[in-house]
């Protein structure tokens, strides 16, 4: 489970990169490239694709700073850009006729590390194992929301900006995925649920 960022710091840093400092630039991209470049490998196993699409993002930040909004939460904010600027290119590349881009736009795979302390033993890393294909076979959608709620933490207002829907489809996309998970492997999900959320 990813620690909560620490929101004042955050706001410092977007502040000081909006004045145009280089190394509040340097910092915000660095402290943030694994964070987006999980997030990007969500969807496209392309991971040169997802590599450049946070480059050319943080390029587009940097050009356009005077016109951010200043009072932007960070994390969902990046989060919310490079999920839009993917999806262009992944368009893009499939009009002009890149290389194929099999079903990308409903690709999106959750992955339990197998070095976290909780999976190690064999009996619990079976269990997760299959908890983990349960979730990737959800929709897309009820996918994505599963990840930014409970891996990334986001409130439902936060993956609403960062997926472009209503905090009430948000809300629904997560009652159904949480139902059809406790209806499948109950066992799994307590077991998963405890050990992510309640310690």
């Amino acid at each position: 489970m990813n620690s909560k960022s620490s929101f004042p710091e955050d706001r410092v840093l977007w502040q000081d990169f909006l004045a145009g400092e280089v190394r509040a630039f340097e910092k915000l991209m660095s402290d943030n490239f694994r964070l987006l470049f999980r997030y990007g490998s969500k969807f496209s196993k392309d991971r040169e694709l997802v590599k450049d699409s946070i480059q050319d993002l943080f390029l587009i930040l940097w050009e356009k700073r005077d016109n951010l909004n200043p009072d932007a939460a960070v994390k969902p904010y990046l989060m919310a850009s490079l999920r839009r600027l993917m999806h262009r290119h992944v368009s893009s590349r499939t009009w002009v006729g890149g290389e194929a881009l099999q079903e990308e736009d409903d690709y999106f795979e959750i992955e339990f590390s197998v070095e976290d302390d909780y999976i190690r033993n064999e009996a619990t890393h079976s269990r997760t194992h299959h908890l983990q294909q349960l979730i990737n076979a959800l929709p897309r959608r009820q996918k994505e929301v599963v990840y930014l709620k409970f891996f990334q933490e986001l409130s439902r207002e936060q993956i609403a900006e960062v997926m472009a829907v209503s905090p009430q489809t948000v809300s629904n996309l997560l009652q159904i995925a949480i139902r059809h998970l406790k209806a499948h492997w109950k066992a799994e999900f307590l077991i998963f649920f405890l050990l992510h959320f309640l310690f």
